[in-house]
């Protein structure tokens, strides 16, 4: 196996294949199972590469394995605002132009002034998409 190669297996190939296919990358953080994987599908129709959780704690680390163009945080559900909110701070100080979205219904991402944008998306995948393509611009 060439260098190359080893390279290619050891660390994360989606990386690799990213970079050479110049897609962008989401780390996506939802709430509900549910919902998480019918937004990365959604996500993945529209040539992305996501790395998805469930948990706001592992976020953190999955941000430190490797650099993402949008870091998209689903803050419905009870206490997730502040939640998510200390997770962009911690994340904007490893990488203070990082570009985060709340992704929620309008009403409780207005209590927070941390993400770059809001991201209404509840049952309307258009624009899901749109929000997320217009932070990617």
């Amino acid at each position: 196996m060439g260098a190359a190669q080893a390279f290619k297996t050891a660390a994360a190939p989606d990386i690799l294949t990213s970079v050479i296919q110049n897609k962008k990358s989401i780390l996506h953080i939802g709430s509900r199972e549910v919902i998480l994987a019918l937004r990365d599908d959604i996500l993945k129709l529209q040539g992305y590469d996501v790395v998805s959780t469930t948990s706001l704690a592992e976020g953190p680390g999955l941000f430190a394995e490797r650099p993402f163009d949008l870091v998209l945080v689903d803050v419905e559900g009870q206490g997730r605002v502040p939640d998510a909110e200390a997770l962009c701070a911690e994340i904007r100080t490893l990488h203070p132009g990082q570009k985060v979205a709340f992704v929620c219904n309008y009403l409780v991402s207005i209590e927070s002034d941390c993400p770059d944008d809001i991201i209404q998306a509840q049952f309307n995948p258009q624009a899901f998409i749109e929000g997320v393509a217009r932070m990617l611009e």
